[in-house]
């Protein structure tokens, strides 16, 4: 977001005015009567701090004097409201040039700090996209998570990693574009299976030419961008065209593609014609919301999400979607249309916000009939029923909460639980896996792996593996007494898991004396004799092991937590194992690039039989000097 030179933060401490030390410290409706009369009559942001500055409220203001004084006044707040401003012990005000970039800055900060009384975008998952790759001379075609860091075409987003897969699924049928990385690409001495199902022209063996694969790398493009039906009839010629020579195999070669072409566009029952939007529908309930998204590229459905933002009894659909946009679109593209359920409360500022974000016009449209209304409508009713399901999961989820605090003694149900697992295969690659539950269930974004590191360690020694990772995930905890930013992503948690019996227990709880954090509650969970189900013993400190009630909901539900944690960390370790499986030594040998790379595996057939070839056999390689040759040995015969 451009800033102007005249940017100007004015802080109010407690005391109203700075200078003034005299003066009584003020709180609440005073001190925000003082800081109105500092504010500056221009756009802004303004954040109100509570005791020991916790942020309580961010919000944008076309007027920040005019602003601030509202809250001082005391009349047509809310109860939320009226308590914020008691709570209120600082402020923060911050001057921009316009109004809709206040509103962008709004919007990330709420997302960063997470304000106590503003309307919350939860589960802010990084959607997957397709990404036609710029950096190769071969165009990749590939799945895509997080910030556009390579160069190419990024196509999304798309709600789920099922919609990414089919769509994949179509491009390689219709246009034949790799999917393979650039090692395999240029390690191949014959095309490979994809070519022979149809589903890769094989530009890696110079099956197809490359200004002919990059043509088809525009015709995917085209049709990722909109533009189906001029592709479909430009393959419909050609298939016609090959029918005339009598070039029959690339007709029924045409053809096949043509249809699975069409096979997309005939699926999609959107009437957007080729638009790209997103649709948003708030339905709210009880103190409770969901947000439906929906996203439509191409004319076509690519996904859509329920969110569950944190909201008040008191905010309506309006002020839930003016909330919900702007921290949406914080790190995502904004298409051209953007189509809401209730009309907003700014809608003009909004459609200038998001203009100035994406550097181009943007449209805000509550639609009243048409094709456009149906969609919005059908989102809705999806909001509808998500959050009724939503609401009887959060009871349900509620009471077994409850349980877990009456089993396991605590103070009041838990929030936040972490659960741990320990995998490895025969002491290589070994990995630990954290997991978090709370009353929202599993908390997939808040999962972390921890790599064992410690050369001490001996190799399948879980009560040691269990101690480093107990160690490294709560030294975050002790540094964020000094630096908050530490335990960023970990919070702490009301009651830890622990998979194993008392010899895993009494690891983790030295770890914790060391670091003096005691008060954790902390279980370990045995599994029971022959591994069965329902024969698990928890172990506490201070207290007898003890069992369940066999058909006890709350061990079902902590036997989830424990499977989960195990799923967790098996597939931890067999990313690992699979990297370390595909990983060429060859790639690790300064002065091999892909030609020379490509050389030796044609010549020897894999980075072992390079590994075994005598120096002169190196030599004989186009490109591999003595010198290179030598250092190839070298490389695989160190400490031999």
């Amino acid at each position: 977001m451009p800033e102007s030179d005249d940017t100007e933060i004015i802080i109010a401490t407690p005391t109203g005015f700075p200078d003034s030390p005299e003066d009584a410290p003020l709180i609440g409706a005073e001190l925000i009567r003082r800081e109105a009369a500092l504010a500056p009559d221009k756009p802004g942001v303004y954040r109100m701090l509570g005791a020991d500055g916790e942020v309580l409220y961010v919000g944008k203001a076309k007027s920040l004097k005019k602003r601030v004084l509202q809250y001082a006044q005391g009349r047509f707040h809310t109860q939320r409201i009226a308590r914020m401003v008691a709570l209120t012990r600082e402020m923060v005000l911050l001057r921009t040039d316009t109004e809709g970039e206040a509103l962008l800055l709004e919007a990330r900060l709420i997302k960063a700090l997470k304000p106590r009384y503003n309307v919350l975008l939860r589960d802010d998952k990084m959607f997957a996209e397709i990404l036609v790759r710029k950096d190769h001379e071969a165009p990749q075609i590939t799945k895509h998570r997080g910030a556009h860091s390579i160069p190419g075409d990024y196509f999304g987003p798309f709600a789920s990693t099922n919609a990414v897969n089919q769509t994949l699924d179509t491009l390689q049928k219709a246009f034949l574009l790799r999917t393979c990385t650039d090692s395999v690409y240029t390690a191949r001495t014959r095309p490979c299976m994809l070519h022979q199902i149809k589903r890769c022209s094989a530009p890696c063996t110079g099956v197809i030419s490359l200004p002919d694969y990059n043509d088809l790398a525009r015709q995917a493009h085209d049709f990722l961008r909109g533009k189906s039906r001029a592709v479909i009839e430009r393959l419909s010629k050609e298939m016609m065209q090959a029918s005339d020579d009598m070039d029959f195999e690339r007709a029924a070669h045409l053809r096949d593609r043509v249809r699975a072409l069409n096979h997309v566009s005939l699926s999609s029952s959107v009437d957007l014609g080729d638009e790209e939007a997103d649709v948003f529908a708030v339905f709210n309930e009880g103190g409770a919301a969901c947000v439906q998204v929906v996203f439509y590229r191409a004319g076509q459905n690519w996904g859509d999400r329920a969110y569950f933002p944190r909201i008040d009894q008191e905010d309506d659909a309006g002020g839930i979607l003016d909330a919900f946009l702007g921290q949406f679109y914080q790190d995502r593209q904004v298409p051209r249309l953007v189509l809401v359920s209730h009309d907003l409360h700014e809608p003009d500022l909004m459609m200038e916000a998001l203009s100035l974000k994406a550097d181009r016009k943007v449209q805000v449209l509550r639609p009243r009939r048409g094709g456009k209304c149906e969609v919005v409508q059908s989102a809705l009713n999806n909001a509808r029923a998500a959050l009724g399901r939503k609401l009887a999961e959060t009871s349900a989820q509620s009471k077994l909460l409850q349980g877990v605090c009456q089993a396991f003694g605590l103070d009041a149900p838990p929030t936040r639980i972490e659960v741990y697992d320990n995998s490895h295969l025969g002491g290589i690659h070994a990995v630990g896996g954290m997991i978090v539950a709370g009353p929202e269930g599993f908390l997939k974004s808040q999962y972390r792996k921890f790599t064992i590191r410690d050369l001490d360690t001996v190799p399948g020694d879980d009560y040691a593996m269990m101690a480093e990772v107990f160690r490294r995930r709560f030294m975050r905890l002790v540094r964020a007494k000094d630096d908050p930013a530490a335990a960023e992503g970990f919070g702490r948690p009301d009651l830890v898991l622990v998979d194993g019996g008392q010899g895993q227990l009494d690891a983790v709880m030295t770890v914790m004396q060391e670091l003096g954090m005691t008060d954790i509650r902390i279980v370990g969970v045995a599994k029971g004799p022959d591994r069965d189900a329902g024969m698990e013993r928890f172990f506490m400190p201070g207290r007898l092991p003890f069992m369940m009630e066999p058909k006890s909901p709350v061990l079902y539900y902590l036997q989830r937590l424990r499977d989960e944690a195990h799923r967790y960390a098996i597939g931890a370790n067999r990313q690992k194992r699979d990297a370390a499986i595909t990983k060429n030594p060859l790639d690790e040998i300064d002065g091999i690039g892909a030609k020379r790379k490509r050389a030796l595996l044609a010549a020897f057939g894999s980075g072992r039989e390079v590994g075994r070839a005598t120096v002169d056999e190196l030599m004989k390689i186009e490109g591999v000097s003595a010198a290179l040759a030598q250092k190839i040995y070298d490389f695989f015969h160190v400490g031999t």
